[in-house]
């Protein structure tokens, strides 16, 4: 379409009130203005699937898909690029996008469906068109779906999945006629319908731009100034390192259930949260395997404190850098302390991370991460398995692996057991170098478990 039609349909929406225009909320800021990637790379898509059993017909899922589209703005949502910055560009109504394809047995198959699966994740995104989530809905069987589900990191965030799963699972029970009883009446612990949020996701960030006055952001700018004075990243100084884009490769191994238990043990015992003795053990990693005993990793938070947003699709999470030093001969007890101490208060110094950047002098855009190059998370957001008499879901992650930094470990709980998905950037790491690096941080964590009075120095791993 030309971009004078482009014009004469954004007036017309505009006057018409089918459309409005608000600014970028600060986490989106972060997108577009610290990250080396491009906002159209498909590594900032969030990428899972949900396994539906029940009978569902192509007209009923798209009916669920419309109730969705109702009650979540950032369904609806797009970006328009704006003489100072892009602008969000929020929509009333919006055609569901979603297909319904019959797999033959081949398709059906693990190999080939992750193939399949593959090729939705990595389709781009027209940011100016939207809209920014795409779901495709596979039958295998009659009563065995499996619904691909593809949204874009600027409208949402890990959080926003559980959000989803249960909004779709509401929104599909609603259109099973044998079941609108009973969730009428409540029996299944539901909503009887897809009532509007009780925030959206433009009045939130409306709210948080006018709460970031230039006085609360300078309260915490003295605060960053000195905790990252003179921090480095571990392997971004390289300059022979040829970054490319695109998503990163991943790796998943899994911590023992009775390991998972001696750390959540050791983590009470030494009053401090299971992330800030995973971090411990993680820097002690890092310390053993690059020899650098200061370390500044980056972690996402939540950023949803308030009741009003938890049910409220979108892209609340920030990101808080927690800078650590190892000191060989400190005992891992002393040590897991000083990192718990050193994680609480920089959580509640937390500021907006483009604004963060913009006072430390760091560059906007530069390569391949302004502040950090290695992501550390403990992903504990809520994301339900739902089971009705005639559907059940359950939500799969296929992380894309975000090509922003150079290594990430993600931790999940699963069940009694925690998972870890490693991505990793190839120009430095291999699978095989990966998997030693992988090793190490269990066996850490073992060591240390078994052993806090443990110095790193004395670990003979």
């Amino acid at each position: 379409m030309a971009a004078a039609d482009n014009r004469t349909r954004l007036r017309q929406w505009l006057e018409s009130g089918a459309a409005r225009l608000e600014p970028l909320s600060l986490p989106q800021r972060e997108l577009w203005e610290n990250s080396a990637v491009p906002p159209g790379d498909w590594s900032n898509h969030i990428c899972a699937f949900i396994e539906i059993k029940g009978n569902l017909t192509p007209e009923e899922s798209e009916a669920a898909i419309g109730r969705l589209l109702e009650r979540q703005e950032v369904l609806r949502t797009s970006f328009l690029p704006g003489k100072d910055g892009p602008l969000q560009l929020i929509r009333t109504t919006v055609s569901a996008p979603q297909s319904f394809r019959e797999l033959s047995p081949a398709e059906a198959k693990p190999q080939a469906l992750e193939e399949l699966m593959s090729e939705i994740f990595r389709k781009p995104f027209d940011l100016l068109q939207g809209p920014l989530f795409r779901v495709e809905m596979l039958r295998r069987k009659p009563g065995d779906h499996i619904l691909v589900f593809c949204i874009h990191h600027a409208i949402a965030d890990g959080w926003s999945l559980g959000v989803f799963v249960q909004d779709i699972s509401t929104a599909y029970v609603m259109g099973l006629k044998g079941l609108r009883k009973a969730v009428a009446t409540g029996v299944l612990g539901l909503a009887d319908k897809l009532d509007p949020v009780r925030q959206t996701y433009s009045e939130w960030a409306a709210g948080e731009r006018a709460f970031w006055t230039p006085a609360e952001l300078e309260s915490r700018t003295a605060f960053w100034k000195t905790q990252l004075a003179g921090s480095r990243q571990i392997w971004s100084k390289r300059i022979d390192i040829v970054r490319t884009n695109g998503p990163l490769p991943r790796e998943v191994t899994t911590i023992s259930a009775e390991l998972t238990r001696a750390a959540k043990d050791l983590a009470q015992r030494m009053g401090a949260t299971l992330f800030s003795t995973l971090l411990a053990a993680f820097q002690i990693t890092l310390w053993k395997w690059t020899g650098q005993d200061d370390l500044t990793v980056g972690t996402p938070v939540a950023n949803r404190n308030k009741t009003a947003v938890r049910q409220t699709l979108g892209y609340f999470s920030g990101v808080v850098p927690l800078r650590g030093r190892v000191d060989p001969s400190q005992k891992f007890s002393a040590h897991v302390r000083a990192v718990h101490h050193a994680a609480v208060e920089c959580f509640a110094q937390a500021m907006p991370f483009a604004e963060l950047v913009r006072v430390l002098g760091r560059p906007a855009g530069s390569e391949p991460h302004p502040v950090f190059d290695v992501r550390f998370a403990l992903q504990n957001h809520p994301i339900p398995d739902v089971d009705l008499p005639r559907i059940s879901t359950r939500l799969r992650m296929r992380s894309s692996g975000t090509a922003r930094f150079d290594l990430g470990c993600e931790i999940t709980e699963a069940g009694s057991e925690l998972e870890i998905f490693w991505l990793f950037r190839q120009e430095i790491f291999d699978r095989k170098t990966l998997r030693e690096l992988d090793s190490l941080f269990r066996a850490v964590i073992g060591s240390v478990c078994q052993d806090p009075q443990s110095r790193p120095a004395d670990l003979n791993l």
